[in-house]
C-alpha cells in the first residue's frame, strides 16, 4: 500500500516511528517506503522534533540522594571482582542481568514518552476541538443572521404605485399605496373625514374605458390593508371613494353614492 494515497496514516505511522513504537514488520516497511518517499521521512523528522521539544518544556530537576545512591550500588556492583560462576547459558547470569537492566530502561523510556505523546496528542485534538465548535458556532450566528435579513427583506414593502385621493377642494383625504410583492392596497386616512355609523367608505378603481371596478370597502380604521392585484390597480389611471350604504354594493353597479375622494394613480419608477 502507498502511503501517500493515505495522508492520515502516513502521519500516524510516522508519529510511531518516531516515538519507537512501531516495530516489527511494519518499521522495516515504513523504512522501505521512507527511502523511496521525501515525504514520508519528512514527517518522521518532524515527529522526532515535536518529541524532542517536548522534553524542553519540562522544568529541571536535581535527582534525590536515593537516586545517586542507587546508581553508586549499581556502578559498585557492575565493577566488582567476581568469583568463578557456573557457566550460564546464553553469556552467563551478569549478561542476562544487563541485557534485562537495559531492556527495562529502554522500556521505561518509551513509557514515558508514549505518554508524552499522548499528552500532547490530547492537547492537539483538545484544541482542534474547540476550533470546530468555534466555527460551528460563527456558521450557526451566520445562518441566524441570513435568516433574518431574509426575514427583513420579505417583509419589507415594495411600493409601487401611490395615489393621493382628494375632495373637491383638494384637500387631501387618503392617502394610498400598493406593494405588489404582497398585493397588498394599504390606505391611510390623512384628513379629517369620518363616515356616519351606518355608512361605508368603498375604494374603486377608474379604468380609462368601462365601469368603475370596486377594490374594496373600508373600515372606521385609520389605516387600512386591502388585497388586490397589481393589473387591477397598474391599469387603471385614477382612485376614486365613494359613500355608500353600509358593508358597500356590488362591484357590477359601481358606485351608488357619491364619490367623495379620488385621484391619479402614480408609478413610483
Amino acid at each position: 500500500m502507498n502511503l501517500l494515497d493515505h495522508p492520515d496514516l502516513a502521519d500516524r505511522l510516522a508519529a510511531a516511528y518516531a516515538l519507537g513504537t512501531l516495530r516489527g514488520g511494519a518499521r522495516r516497511r515504513f523504512e522501505t517506503q521512507a527511502r523511496q518517499s521525501p515525504a514520508l521521512r519528512a514527517a518522521a523528522l518532524a515527529w522526532q522534533e515535536r518529541f524532542a521539544s517536548m522534553t524542553e518544556l519540562q522544568q529541571p530537576q536535581a535527582p534525590s540522594p536515593n537516586v545517586w545512591k542507587r546508581i553508586e550500588n549499581l556502578v559498585a556492583a557492575e565493577t566488582a571482582p567476581l568469583g568463578p560462576v557456573p557457566p550460564v547459558a546464553n553469556g552467563g547470569w551478569f549478561t542476562a542481568l544487563r541485557m534485562w537492566r537495559a531492556a527495562a530502561l529502554a522500556g521505561g523510556l518509551a513509557t514515558i514518552a508514549a505518554v508524552g505523546a499522548g499528552f500532547y496528542l490530547s492537547d492537539e485534538l483538545t484544541v482542534q476541538r474547540m476550533q470546530l465548535a468555534q466555527l460551528d458556532r460563527a456558521r450557526a450566528g451566520l445562518a441566524q443572521e441570513k435568516a433574518q435579513l431574509v426575514a427583513q427583506l420579505q417583509a419589507t414593502p415594495e411600493i409601487r404605485y401611490v395615489a393621493v385621493l382628494s375632495n373637491d377642494a383638494s384637500s387631501p383625504a387618503m392617502l394610498v399605496t400598493f406593494d405588489p410583492k404582497h398585493n397588498t392596497l394599504t390606505l391611510k386616512r390623512v384628513g379629517a373625514f369620518q363616515e356616519a355609523a351606518d355608512k361605508s367608505l368603498q375604494l374603486w378603481a377608474l379604468p380609462a374605458s368601462g365601469a368603475p371596478r370596486s377594490l374594496g370597502v373600508l373600515s372606521g380604521a385609520p389605516v387600512v390593508k386591502l388585497t388586490a392585484a397589481e393589473p387591477q390597480v397598474g391599469a387603471a389611471p385614477a382612485l376614486a371613494i365613494s359613500l355608500e350604504p353600509k358593508g358597500g354594493v356590488p362591484s357590477e353597479g359601481g358606485p351608488t353614492g357619491p364619490v367623495l375622494f379620488k385621484g391619479p394613480v402614480l408609478p413610483t419608477t
